[in-house]
């Protein structure tokens, strides 16, 4: 496909690519669909790519680049196997030279000969624990992918993991952060509330809380909604306005 000079420089471009992407401007999709966007750069010629994410082993079609992929996944997830999920799972390379003789996957084979898949290549992607994934290649012809484009592909796919396990991890500290915020939140407007019915009914702190609690069970609201109505409006919940 790509001789080894050419692969080479072809992944140095696209690794810097990758390593210039600044995570807080991207989402998990668009961060794998510039990966699978690379590929055909690492990758030139009649390709198509994809990345199959397994969660709770229920396989997905994360990104693709063309429907050609897309369909051979499908495929695939419809059969429960196939290469891209046997790389996904095993965590080994899965190599296909000729969809129309591979003795493997029969059914799964014909059907990708018929989409206008001759070849595949699905390289693992390890992302974090309990989410495995694979980079899936599919060749319009046979034989597709030689030496070159194989150490080109293994050569890029481990620096598109890391930056996916690093948007993973980014992604799980910025809901840390925004649920801490929100309990913080939470918190001040309940203490608000509290403050308000202690003065008021000259309730301690716990009695206080205790009000809040059953008003939000009897009316099936939930207790940070009770006090911010409270605050608002200085009414629980169902209670008349005050003449």
């Amino acid at each position: 496909m790509t001789t080894d000079s050419n692969a080479s420089a072809d992944v140095t471009r696209a690794l810097e690519q990758l390593g210039s992407l600044a995570l807080r401007e991207h989402s998990m999709e668009t961060l794998l669909q510039r990966v699978v966007d690379l590929t055909k750069v690492v990758l030139p010629g009649p390709i198509e790519a994809s990345i199959s994410l397994i969660t709770n082993d229920k396989p997905s079609t994360a990104v693709f680049t063309g429907q050609l992929a897309m369909d051979c996944d499908e495929s695939q997830y419809g059969r429960g196997y196939g290469p891209c999920l046997h790389a996904a799972s095993s965590g080994e390379l899965t190599e296909v030279d000729d969809t129309r003789t591979d003795p493997r996957w029969r059914d799964y084979m014909e059907r990708a000969v018929e989409q206008g898949a001759l070849s595949s290549l699905s390289v693992p992607l390890p992302i974090s624990e309990g989410l495995t994934g694979a980079l899936n290649i599919y060749g319009r012809e046979a034989h597709a992918f030689d030496e070159a484009a194989r150490t080109a592909a293994t050569r890029f796919v481990p620096y598109a993991g890391v930056a996916a396990a690093n948007m993973q991890a980014y992604q799980d500290a910025r809901n840390m952060a925004d649920n801490l915020q929100a309990a913080l939140e939470s918190r001040a407007v309940i203490d608000q509330a509290k403050g308000i019915l202690m003065e008021r009914h000259k309730l301690t702190a716990d009695q206080a809380f205790q009000v809040l609690a059953r008003i939000s069970m009897q009316k099936n609201i939930k207790l940070r909604l009770v006090a911010e109505e409270l605050v608002l409006t200085g009414l629980l919940p169902g209670t008349p306005p005050r003449a």
